[in-house]
């Protein structure tokens, strides 16, 4: 049996020791946020906070994970209220969403190590791939939400200024569609 910390949660896996860390945090502990991309560790996709570093999670095993304190996208703000996420949703960085995760938590771990990182170090370490295209808005997320790390900028929740989060929906009653002519 595995034992370690996920999101702040100690967690015992009783599955085999090789099993990758993805499957246990996917499969076991039904943390769907860690995408499963290509199982090569190339894509970024599974990327999670391990010990404090970016690491693929379709590449390490739960047995060498032991001890680890592992944090998911979910663990890392169920508010959205990270830095990361509010400067994603501010620069409209996310498209078809697939490897937004992975990249979040890369990029999360960059600001831990580095809370003032430069245009260089975000390209060299964000090696994450997006067929989207996401780049260009990508670089200056993180330059901004380093700046909110460090104090020298707020950025407003939620995803649009003109939106009151509060107020955007309600439930209302179902509707239905209208019943077929007969004839």
């Amino acid at each position: 049996m595995t034992r370690m910390t996920v999101n702040n949660q100690a967690i015992e896996y009783r599955l085999p020791p090789d099993t990758p860390l993805l499957w246990a945090l996917r499969d076991a502990s039904n943390l769907t946020g860690t995408k499963y991309g290509c199982d090569t560790g190339e894509c970024g996709a599974c990327t999670v906070d391990v010990d404090g570093k970016a690491v693929r999670a379709c590449r390490l095993s739960i047995a060498a994970a032991e001890g680890s304190f592992v944090t998911t996208i979910e663990g890392l703000s169920r508010e959205r209220t990270h830095p990361v996420q509010l400067a994603f949703l501010a620069e409209n960085v996310v498209q078809c969403g697939f490897c937004i995760p992975g990249i979040v938590m890369t990029a999360a771990a960059l600001l831990k190590a580095n809370p003032d990182p430069d245009e260089e170090t975000i390209r060299r370490t964000i090696t994450n791939l997006c067929r989207c295209g996401i780049y260009p808005r990508l670089v200056e997320a993180i330059l901004r939400a380093a700046r909110a790390t460090r104090g020298d900028e707020t950025i407003p929740a939620g995803a649009r200024p003109d939106i009151d989060l509060e107020d955007a929906a309600r439930v209302v009653p179902a509707l239905r569609p209208p019943e077929p002519k007969r004839r």
